[in-house]
C-alpha cells in the first residue's frame, strides 16, 4: 500500500527520520573513547526530562517490563509489603512483577475507568500504623484505559499520612509527553521505556533513581544479576556499561533528547494536550464514550474509545489496518473487544492527528459502526483552529 503507515497505537510510536539517521551508523566500540560523551549527554538530558536535578539515571537494554523488574529487585526484599492498585492492565502487571519476586502485594481493585484516588492512598497509609508498607506502586498514565493519576496529589496524600513508604512510579507512557516532576513530587524511582514519548524503537529501559532508593538498594537481599543497578550506575559514571549496551539506540536517544530540548518540555506538554483535546472532540462528535470517565484524568497521550454493544473493537482495528494502513491499539485484559485505543504521543503534529481521525471514521464505518463521517474531523479541526487563532499555542 502506498503512502506511509500510520502507527497510531500508544507505543511503539513513530520514529522521526532525524532519529533514524542518528542511529544509521557503524557500530562503535562500546569500550572505546567515543561512547562516554554520548552517555554523559544522555544522562543530563534524561535528568532534564524527568525534571530532576541529580537523580541517578540507569539504562538497561530491555523493555519497560525490564525497567519495572529493576525497580522492584533493587528496592524490595522477599516478604516486604507494598500497596498497589489494579486500575488497568499495566498497573496489574506492575503488581505482578513484585508478586513474582515474593513481595507481599496488597493490590486494591479499582474500576478500569479512572486514575488512582489519592485519598485512598492516604487512608490506606494512615491505617498502616506500624509502617509495614515499604512502597506504593503507581502507574502515572495507564496505557490500557487512557486514565492518568495525579502524582502531585499522591505525594500530598502520602505526606499527609506521615508514612515513610517509597513512591515507585511507572512513567512508561507519560515521560517526555506529560508533565513529570521527579524531584518536586518526591518520587523515589521512576521507570520508563524508549518506545513512547522518547520517540525511539523499543529496547531501552530507563530509570531515574532518588537518594532513598539508592540507599535501599545497598540493603536489600533480593537476588540480582543483570538488573542490579549498582554496577550499571558505577560504570555509567565513566561513560560505559557492565554489559554490551544497545549502542545504536544510545545514539538515537541522544538525538531524541536534543529534539526535546529544542522544542522545549513545556511546548511538548502543550502539544500533547492540544492533540488530545482534538481527538476527544472527535470522539464526542461520533457520540461515543471514552473509557476514562473523569475528564480531568483523561490522558494526553492516548484515548480509549468504547464501542457499542454488538460491535467488536478488533473489527475496527482490522478494517483500519487492511483498508487504510492505520494501526490502532487493541483493548487489553478485561477491555479486549470493547475499546480501541488511539495513540497521540511522540513525534506527532496537527495534520497527522486529523488524518488519524479521518482514517478511524472510515474504519469504524467499514466495521459496521455507523458514525457521522466527517463529524470527527470537523470537530478536531475546530479545536485546533480555535487554539491557533486564540494565540494559546
Amino acid at each position: 500500500m502506498s503512502g506511509r503507515h500510520f502507527l497510531q497505537i500508544p507505543g511503539p510510536t513513530n520514529v522521526p527520520e532525524r532519529i533514524l539517521r542518528a542511529m544509521d551508523r557503524a557500530v562503535v566500540d562500546h569500550r572505546g573513547a567515543e561512547l562516554p560523551p554520548v552517555v554523559f549527554e544522555i544522562v543530563e538530558g534524561l535528568r532534564r526530562t524527568f525534571q530532576s536535578g541529580d537523580g541517578a539515571i540507569a539504562l538497561f537494554p530491555a523493555s519497560g517490563t525490564g525497567a519495572t523488574e529493576a525497580a522492584v529487585v533493587n528496592t524490595l526484599n522477599p516478604g516486604d509489603r507494598v500497596l498497589a492498585f489494579n486500575s488497568g492492565a499495566f498497573s496489574h502487571a506492575f503488581a505482578e512483577v513484585a508478586r513474582r519476586h515474593a513481595v507481599e502485594v496488597d493490590e486494591i481493585e479499582l474500576s478500569w475507568d479512572r486514575g488512582v484516588p489519592p485519598d485512598l492512598i492516604r487512608d490506606r497509609l494512615r491505617a498502616d500504623a506500624d509502617h509495614t508498607y515499604q512502597a506504593v506502586l503507581v502507574v502515572h498514565n495507564e496505557t490500557s484505559t487512557g486514565a492518568t493519576t495525579d502524582l502531585a496529589a499522591v505525594r500530598r496524600a502520602m505526606d499527609g499520612a506521615g508514612h515513610p513508604a517509597m513512591l515507585i512510579v511507572d512513567a512508561v507512557s507519560s515521560l517526555a509527553s506529560l508533565d513529570f516532576r521527579f524531584d518536586e513530587w518526591g518520587i523515589d524511582v521512576a521507570l520508563a521505556g524508549s518506545q513512547k514519548g522518547l520517540m525511539l524503537p523499543p529496547g531501552l529501559g530507563v530509570l531515574c533513581i532518588g537518594e532513598r532508593a539508592l540507599r535501599r538498594a545497598e540493603e536489600v537481599t533480593t537476588p540480582r544479576a543483570f538488573f542490579d543497578w549498582r554496577p550499571v550506575l558505577k560504570e555509567m559514571e565513566r561513560g560505559y556499561f557492565p554489559y554490551t549496551p544497545a549502542t545504536l539506540l544510545l545514539y538515537g536517544l541522544r538525538e531524541a533528547l536534543r529534539m526535546l530540548d529544542e522544542e522545549g518540555l513545556l511546548r511538548v506538554f502543550a502539544r500533547h494536550h492540544r492533540l488530545a483535546d482534538a481527538v476527544r472532540a472527535a470522539v464526542r462528535a461520533w457520540e461515543l464514550p471514552v473509557q476514562c470517565r473523569e475528564p480531568a484524568e483523561c490522558s494526553h497521550t492516548l484515548t480509549a474509545v468504547v464501542v457499542p454493544e454488538g460491535i467488536d473493537s478488533d473489527a475496527v482495528r482490522r478494517a483500519a489496518e487492511t483498508h487504510f494502513n492505520l494501526s490502532l491499539g487493541a483493548g487489553l485484559g478485561r477491555l479486549a473487544g470493547k475499546v480501541f485505543r488511539i495513540g497521540h504521543l511522540g513525534a506527532l503534529n496537527d495534520l497527522e492527528v486529523l488524518a488519524t481521525v479521518a482514517g478511524t471514521e472510515l474504519a469504524m464505518t467499514v466495521a459496521g459502526l455507523r458514525v457521522p463521517v466527517g463529524a470527527g474531523v470537523t470537530a478536531a479541526q475546530q479545536v485546533l483552529l480555535e487554539q491557533l487563532l486564540s494565540g494559546s499555542r
